[in-house]
């Protein structure tokens, strides 16, 4: 079964791959830059406890 556009469903071309054109990609970049897209983020621990944080090693960062 050939791969499909996640764009359209129609199938993926190699030039483009994992699209079918170069509208369907632009289309997803797109999507990406306006925020329909997001990756989750953990929320950081308020008051500084985790021993990774820049402020636990002693730096003078902002947060």
């Amino acid at each position: 079964m050939p791969a499909k556009c996640p764009i359209c469903a129609k199938p993926v071309a190699v030039d483009y791959r994992p699209f079918c054109s170069r509208r369907c990609a632009d289309v997803d970049l797109q999507r990406w830059l306006v925020g329909r897209y997001a990756i989750p983020a953990a929320r950081d621990d308020e008051d500084g406890d985790d021993p990774g944080s820049p402020r636990s090693l002693g730096g003078d960062f902002e947060a």
